[in-house]
């Protein structure tokens, strides 16, 4: 399979923005990136764990790019919610760390001026959206989104639109942590279709059950699929019969943490990694980046790989995989959900409510799935280097009648 180039007009070769914040009280770090500006504004939200580097958010920016092309659409004049630029953010620090609240409070500090007038975020790995949005508040902004109020016909109908959406809960679940999961399900469950394979005879193995990872095992179960196995912190928990996925969301903590107590006789604690090496034909990593890597995928025996996390998959272990027949989806669409959800809410184009939510979410997830593959197939080339052309075609697309700064 053939890696088709990024054409060089289709994307910048390097950010336009990019910069390291020190943190005066503990020395931490925190980077922001700001990818590309579409309208003047961009879209990434916010991560925090131990080891995040520059490098990682600058990739993570590019993503955003990518994702925001992924789902802008030239031919429908009917959309309200018009693409923004890539960016991303990300703090170099435990979130359980006693100190990480007051990190957070005065990286926001730090970077309000970029948040007030260009770039527009929200939680990712390690934080929740409470959690930013308190913390922002005494930093001092409005909003996470502020930058892209401007834009707006009505900003305060907007901001009640995407309020009331943040306080739609389905099973006790916040719509928030749902539509993203709702997407990567949805994922799986296309190429399911597209390889004649039943739901009721696949069988699925997530590595983490946080807000992603959790919301995916809950769409998965609920179409028909067998869960074996889920990894948190702790380790795996496996059970080839299929495990009880809405008791184990149930006993979560804050972290995405199981307490074993929930678990049925038949469910089995296995190491950490035995979540890779489960018989399961869709394999969700979830949780962090870098996970699979050229010497762990030699364990895999799964047919699909599909990315929730944001680059799970090593590239050298993507080659390998590839030439072992496993197909990856990658991040940049499959887990392209949660972001797409913010915008055709706060545009307009959907409303509160989550069955209009998880419905939007599915036609777009399996449009972008569908036109992926095919076009893989189509180009004799990975999923991955599939989604990079459909980028790259369409980038051009969106400088040209958006322009990168106005």
């Amino acid at each position: 399979m053939t890696t088709p180039p990024v054409s060089p007009s289709a994307a910048p070769t390097a950010p336009l923005i990019s910069l390291t914040w020190t943190d005066h009280v503990t020395g931490r770090q925190g980077h922001l990136v700001v990818d590309r500006l579409v309208r003047g504004v961009a879209s990434g939200g916010l991560r925090m764990r131990a080891g995040c580097t520059l490098d990682e958010v600058t990739g993570l920016a590019r993503v955003m790019t990518m994702k925001e092309a992924l789902h802008f659409d030239a031919d429908d004049t009917d959309a309200r919610c018009i693409p923004l630029g890539g960016a991303k953010g990300g703090i170099d620090c435990d979130p359980c760390d006693p100190e990480a609240y007051g990190i957070l409070v005065r990286y926001l500090r730090a970077v309000r001026p970029y948040i007030e007038n260009v770039w527009t975020m929200g939680e990712d790995l390690g934080l929740t959206q409470d959690l930013v949005d308190r913390a922002a508040a005494e930093a001092g902004l409005i909003s996470t989104v502020q930058a892209v109020y401007p834009l707006l016909d009505d900003e305060t109908a907007a901001r009640r639109r995407l309020a009331d959406a943040f306080a739609v809960e389905v099973d006790g679940i916040g719509l928030d942590e749902l539509v993203g999961g709702c997407g990567v399900a949805e994922s799986a469950l296309a190429a399911l279709d597209r390889a004649g394979v039943p739901y009721r005879e696949a069988t699925a193995s997530v590595q983490g059950l946080g807000t992603m990872g959790g919301a995916t095992a809950r769409f998965l179960a609920r179409a028909g699929l067998k869960v074996v196995a889920v990894a948190d912190i702790k380790g795996t928990i496996a059970n080839p019969a299929g495990l009880d996925v809405e008791a184990l969301l149930a006993a979560r903590d804050g972290y995405g943490t199981v307490d074993r107590r929930a678990l049925r006789d038949a469910d089995r604690e296995l190491p950490a990694e035995a979540w890779l090496a489960q018989d399961a034909e869709i394999l969700v990593p979830a949780a962090v980046s870098y996970t699979i890597d050229a010497t762990n995928q030699t364990r895999i025996r799964s047919r699909w790989i599909v990315e929730a996390a944001n680059m799970p998959v090593l590239p050298e272990a993507e080659a390998l995989l590839a030439a072992r027949g496993i197909t990856v989806l990658p991040d940049v669409v499959v887990n392209s959900g949660t972001n797409a959800w913010w915008w055709w809410t706060l545009f307009g184009d959907i409303g509160a409510d989550a069955d209009e939510a998880f419905g939007r979410t599915r036609r777009s997830m399996r449009s972008l799935i569908d036109l992926m593959l095919a076009r893989a197939e189509a180009d004799d080339c990975t999923p991955r280097a599939a989604a990079h052309a459909i980028v790259a075609d369409r980038l051009p697309v969106m400088a040209e009648r958006f322009g990168w700064y106005r």
